[in-house]
C-alpha cells in the first residue's frame, strides 16, 4: 500500500506506516502523538484529567467498611510488650483507646441512639522514650492502615508550607487510594508540642504554624468531610479531590512538651498550699511527668478546644538504665538482634560482652539522648567492622564485640567528638 492511500492521522497527517498506533474513529484516526498532546492540554489548561491513582476508585463502585477483628486489650498490651520495653501504664491506656476506638466502628446502628465519641489519644514523654514505636507497633498488630506526621511541616491555609489535610493523602498513599480502608485508619501526629500557641513571640508576624494549626485540626479531629489533593501539595480550584471522611480515623498524638515539668511542678506545689491530708501520697519529684494532666498541656499553650478533642492522656516516663539495657537485647526486634542478623547474612557469628552492653548504656544516659541513642552509638562503634569484615568473611567465622573495643571506636567518633563540643 503506498503512503497517498494508506491511512493517516486526521491532526498531523502522519501515514499509519509512520505511527506507533492509529485509532480509528467514525470520521477520522487519530495518533498516539496527538493523544498525548490533547491529554497535556486537558490537563494544563482544564485541570480535567485525574490523578492515575485516584482514577482505579472513580467510577467504580465504592467499597464497603470491612468489619475489623477487634483484638482484645489484653491481647494488644500483650503485642506491644515483644516490640516495646517498660512503659505499662502507656501500653494499657493505648490498648484500651484502640479497643474501644474499634468497638465504636463496628457498632451496629441501635435503635436506642446511643452513639460511642472517638477517643483519640495524646502521649506525652522525652524523645527516645517509645511514642512512634508504640503507635507504629499498634497499628501493624491491627493490620490497618498507618501513616506518621510531622505537624512542625504544617501552616495555616493560605500561607506558605502544607494544609493539615496533607497528612490525609499520606494515609491515602499507605493504603493505595482505597478510601474505605483509609476512614478507618490510624494518624500518628508527631511533635505535636511544636504547634503550641507562643504567648510570649516577639515578633511582630503571625504565628502561623503554631495555633493557626491547631485551630485546623479541630474540625478534623472530631469527624468531618474533608477533600483531600490525591497527590498533595496545595490546593487550587481545577485540581481533582478525594473525599474523606474523617469519623472513624484514630488520631494520635505525641509530642516530648520540654519543659512541662515546671508547669506539673507549679501546680502541685499551689495545690499542697494549706491544709493537707494526713494520707496524701507523696510527689515523686525525679519523674513528675506521671502526674500530667490536661490542664498542663493546656497551660504549655494548646488550645482547650483541641485538648477536647484528644480526650484520652498518657505519658511515658524516662529511661533507666535498667530499661535501656533490656531494650538494647530483648525486644523481637533489639538492636543486637539486628546486628547479629546482619553479620549472619555474611555468615560471622557476632557476639557482644556483657560489659560492653552496659558501657553503651552508660553512655546512652551520659549523652541523654534515650533509645534512639544506643542506635547512634552502637551505629559508631560498629561502622568499622560493618565495612571491613564482609571483605573477610572467608577467614573471620566469630566476631566479638568487647568493651575496650567499643571504647575504642567510640573515643574517635564523631559522636564523641559533637558531645565534647556541645554545652
Amino acid at each position: 500500500m503506498s503512503k497517498k492511500s494508506e491511512p493517516k492521522c486526521s491532526f498531523c497527517h502522519r501515514p499509519k506506516s509512520e505511527c506507533a498506533a492509529l485509532i480509528s474513529g467514525l470520521d477520522g484516526n487519530i495518533c498516539e502523538n496527538c493523544i498525548s498532546q490533547a491529554y497535556e492540554i486537558l490537563d494544563t489548561e482544564f485541570g480535567l484529567v485525574e490523578a492515575a491513582p485516584v482514577k482505579t476508585t472513580r467510577g467504580k463502585k465504592p467499597k464497603a467498611k470491612q468489619k475489623l477483628t477487634v483484638t482484645l486489650p489484653k491481647d494488644l498490651k500483650k503485642h506491644l510488650d515483644e516490640y516495646v520495653i517498660g512503659q505499662d501504664e502507656s501500653k494499657k491506656v493505648l490498648a484500651v483507646a484502640v479497643y474501644n476506638h474499634y468497638k465504636r466502628i463496628n457498632q451496629p446502628e441501635d435503635a436506642d441512639g446511643i452513639e460511642i465519641e472517638k477517643s483519640n489519644l495524646l502521649m506525652v514523654g522525652s524523645t527516645g522514650t517509645g511514642k512512634t514505636l508504640l503507635a507504629r507497633t499498634i497499628a501493624k498488630s491491627l493490620n490497618v492502615p498507618f501513616t506518621i506526621v510531622d505537624a512542625t511541616i504544617f501552616t495555616e491555609a493560605g500561607y506558605v508550607g502544607e494544609d493539615v489535610e496533607s497528612m490525609l493523602t499520606r494515609l491515602l498513599q499507605a493504603c493505595d487510594y482505597d478510601v474505605a480502608a483509609a476512614e478507618q485508619g490510624i494518624v500518628y501526629i508527631d511533635e505535636m508540642d511544636k504547634i503550641a500557641r507562643k504567648s510570649d513571640n516577639p515578633s511582630i508576624t503571625r504565628d502561623v504554624s503554631g495555633e493557626g494549626v491547631q485551630q485546623g485540626l479541630l474540625k478534623m479531629l472530631e469527624g468531618t468531610d474533608v477533600l483531600v489533593p490525591p497527590q498533595g501539595g496545595r490546593k487550587h480550584p481545577d485540581q481533582p479531590m478525594v473525599k474523606v471522611n474523617t469519623k472513624n480515623i484514630l488520631f494520635i498524638g505525641g509530642g516530648a512538651f520540654d519543659g512541662i515539668e515546671k508547669h506539673i511542678a507549679r501546680r502541685i506545689n499551689t495545690s499542697v498550699i494549706g491544709f493537707q491530708d494526713a494520707k496524701a501520697k507523696k510527689v515523686d519529684r525525679e519523674n513528675l511527668i506521671q502526674y500530667i494532666t490536661h490542664q498542663d498541656i493546656k497551660t504549655f499553650g494548646l488550645i482547650p478546644e483541641l485538648l477536647g478533642r484528644m480526650p484520652v492522656l498518657t505519658y511515658l516516663n524516662p529511661l533507666d538504665r535498667d530499661t535501656l539495657r533490656l531494650i538494647l537485647t530483648e525486644p523481637k526486634n533489639a538492636l543486637v538482634k539486628q546486628y547479629e542478623k546482619l553479620f549472619s547474612m555474611e555468615g560471622i557469628s557476632l557476639k557482644f560482652e556483657l560489659d560492653a552492653l552496659d558501657y553503651i548504656v552508660d553512655k546512652a544516659i551520659e549523652y541523654k539522648l534515650g533509645a534512639r541513642g544506643l542506635r547512634s552509638l552502637c551505629e559508631a562503634i560498629m561502622t568499622d567492622a560493618m565495612f571491613e569484615l564482609p571483605s573477610e568473611k572467608e577467614s573471620v567465622k566469630e566476631f566479638v564485640v568487647s568493651k575496650a573495643y567499643a571504647e575504642e571506636k567510640l573515643s574517635h567518633s564523631r559522636l564523641a567528638a559533637i558531645t565534647e563540643i556541645a554545652p
